[in-house]
């Protein structure tokens, strides 16, 4: 297929972004258990009174400085992730908040699943211009290319200790953590063809990055072939 050209990479990692941040915005109003990262990021903002925004920033940066000892290598799309993400995941929540002030059940149920569906798509769109993935998603996969451990372990073994120190911390764990964790791979899977035309992974670098974001789902968070981020299943999300 015909790669992208600079135009379109630079529009679709913008809008992928855009989305991720209003899918976490979606989850997190519904009150049905954020993403696994975000149930951590949530427990924090509960313990510190900091900004959503702040407290996702921070930890992309404190994930970033842990690619250091991983050897891996950020790329324009890490810092965009960062970024975007930082600066507009609390007008997204206000807007979500503003624009659905008390959702029932039905609302939230409609919330949490529209969520988790524009995160597949946002990780598709972000991962696809194969600019590098988001800071979770590149330590997963670092973890990954160093220990020698599946992705879907890896995935794992992060997504349970994030989760727990969340929930610890005063984070929301609810069936829509599960359903994220469980339905977002398929989703990016099914949509990559209409976002990457060279495919979610790019090439290794160096030797090193086989396996990087790309490979596996974020938003962060992503698939195992992907990583986010925000992706990791099947793909490596973003979100992250």
């Amino acid at each position: 297929m015909a790669c992208m050209s600079p135009t379109r990479r630079a529009v679709q990692l913008l809008l992928g972004l855009l989305a991720y941040a209003l899918s976490m915005a979606l989850l997190l109003h519904a009150g049905q258990g954020g993403m696994p990262w975000d149930v951590l990021h949530q427990g924090v903002v509960r313990r510190t009174g900091l900004p959503f925004g702040v407290v996702v920033g921070s930890l992309s940066v404190l994930a970033l400085l842990a690619w250091i000892p991983l050897r891996q290598r950020p790329g324009i799309g890490t810092i965009a992730n960062v970024v975007v993400i930082t600066l507009t995941i609390d007008p997204a929540i206000a807007l979500v908040t503003r624009l659905v002030p008390e959702p029932g059940v039905a609302a939230s149920v409609a919330l949490a699943v529209g969520g988790i569906v524009l995160n597949g798509l946002a990780t598709s769109a972000y991962l696809g211009v194969r600019l590098g993935p988001g800071p979770r998603d590149g330590l997963m996969t670092g973890l990954v290319a160093r220990t020698g451990w599946s992705v879907r372990l890896v995935r794992t073994l992060i997504e349970v200790v994030v989760v727990s120190l969340g929930w610890a911390l005063g984070g929301t764990v609810g069936w829509a953590t599960v359903a994220y964790a469980l339905g977002v791979g398929p989703i990016v899977q099914a949509t990559a063809r209409w976002f990457a035309p060279r495919g979610l992974v790019g090439p290794a670098r160096a030797g090193r990055r086989a396996g990087t974001g790309g490979a596996a789902r974020s938003r962060e968070p992503v698939p195992a072939a992907a990583d986010p981020r925000p992706g990791e299943g099947g793909m490596p999300a973003p979100g992250r």
